[in-house]
């Protein structure tokens, strides 16, 4: 269960990372109140999801999954560039995730 709210949460916080864009600087109200409202409800399942996963392996999946969705959003959705090295960074994050997880004996604590 605690893998489909980590799931549920990081789509939320995406979704609040690209209304906060939308948003522009919380000029645009509908958009600002999706972001803390999606922020808040993101927060409030990672807290859920923290009581049965460690902390680490939990957000470290989040951060890492969050980044490499938000970048894939900016660049389709805002026609955001990334160069080589902002690609390489992104998929060192996502590695980062897979080795604290397949091969780190913290996944298992």
């Amino acid at each position: 269960m605690h893998w489909i709210l980590l799931a549920a949460g990081i789509a939320l916080e995406v979704l609040a990372t690209t209304s906060l864009k939308l948003s522009e600087g919380f000029s645009k109200p509908v958009y600002a109140g999706l972001t803390l409202l999606c922020f808040g409800i993101a927060f409030y399942v990672m807290a859920l999801v923290v009581r049965t996963m460690p902390v680490a392996i939990a957000y470290s999946i989040w951060a890492g999954a969050g980044i490499a969705a938000i970048t894939l959003v900016g660049v389709l959705a805002f026609d955001q560039k990334l160069d080589g090295f902002g690609y390489l960074g992104v998929a060192l994050i996502a590695l980062g995730v897979i080795v604290l997880n397949l091969l780190s004996s913290a996944a298992t604590a």
